[in-house]
């Protein structure tokens, strides 16, 4: 991919501002962790065809063929902390969603599930991982995001079953009118919750959870090195997923570090 291709005409305000695109890199999400700590690198997408070291939640890997998927990073400079990593990362969920329905023309094909993975047909097509970063007094949400665009791995190679958008659509998906998309979703979400957080998280709130499905269902969560298991009660974009345990205990889990078991 080349970074004018994804910069021409974008339209946003914020996110994709300035693009850079690699062959190789080690994570994404370090490069642009490194990036942030220039003054000018708010809104910056950091793009690698391949990641020697890419992670998801935990010490779980993302693995991605090289040059079939989309491998990016966000860099969102909060040095007035506006922005909290729990609503952003609900957020880059329903971006991914809404873009991935936008570029495949399919209105209500993505489903959400706490806290970061984005599925179609049950099965993930991609996962988030937020991170804060600190540099000096400035401190930055690093947003990472990994799509299987046209190839996804096999399920004997990931603890749960993936799939691709070109799987869903049968046949391959521009992976340049991808990025863009997500960078206009992102940016709109962004931009929201800097104006007015109260009203953003409510409408936020209320459209994630028509698209997940957890609700009401038992899960394990692993948090903190432990694992907590019940009954989940409600997802809420501030305070994170409410679980009323199998001993009747009712506890708030936050997204940042918890993955579902």
């Amino acid at each position: 991919m080349e970074a004018l291709s994804i910069e021409r005409d974008l339209g946003t305000s914020r996110v994709g501002r300035n693009v850079i695109c690699f062959e190789v890199l080690d994570s994404t999400n370090d490069t642009a962790a490194d990036s942030a700590r220039q003054a000018d690198s708010d809104g910056l997408v950091v793009l690698a065809e391949r990641q020697r070291r890419g992670r998801g939640r935990g010490a779980r890997a993302w693995l991605s063929e090289p040059g079939a998927n989309v491998l990016m990073s966000v860099v969102l400079r909060d040095d007035a902390s506006h922005l909290p990593a729990e609503p952003v990362t609900i957020a880059a969920g329903m971006a991914v969603a809404e873009a991935v329905e936008a570029v495949l023309a399919d209105p209500g094909a993505c489903r959400l599930k706490w806290p970061n993975d984005v599925l179609l047909e049950g099965r993930k097509v991609a996962g988030i991982l937020v991170e804060q970063r600190r540099g000096g007094s400035a401190r930055s949400l690093i947003v990472g995001i990994g799509i299987n665009v046209n190839a996804h791995p096999g399920d004997d190679r990931v603890d749960r079953p993936a799939t691709s958008l070109a799987r869903r659509r049968g046949g391959p998906v521009d992976r340049v009118a991808v990025v863009r998309a997500v960078c206009r979703a992102l940016d709109g979400w962004v931009a929201d919750l800097t104006a007015d957080r109260r009203r953003a998280v409510e409408r936020l709130g209320a459209l994630w959870g028509r698209r997940c499905g957890m609700v009401n269902c038992r899960h394990t969560i692993l948090s903190g090195g432990r694992a907590t298991t019940g009954t989940v009660v409600a997802i809420d974009p501030l305070e994170g997923l409410l679980l009323r345990t199998d001993e009747g205990f009712y506890v708030h889990i936050r997204a940042e570090g918890a993955t579902v078991a």
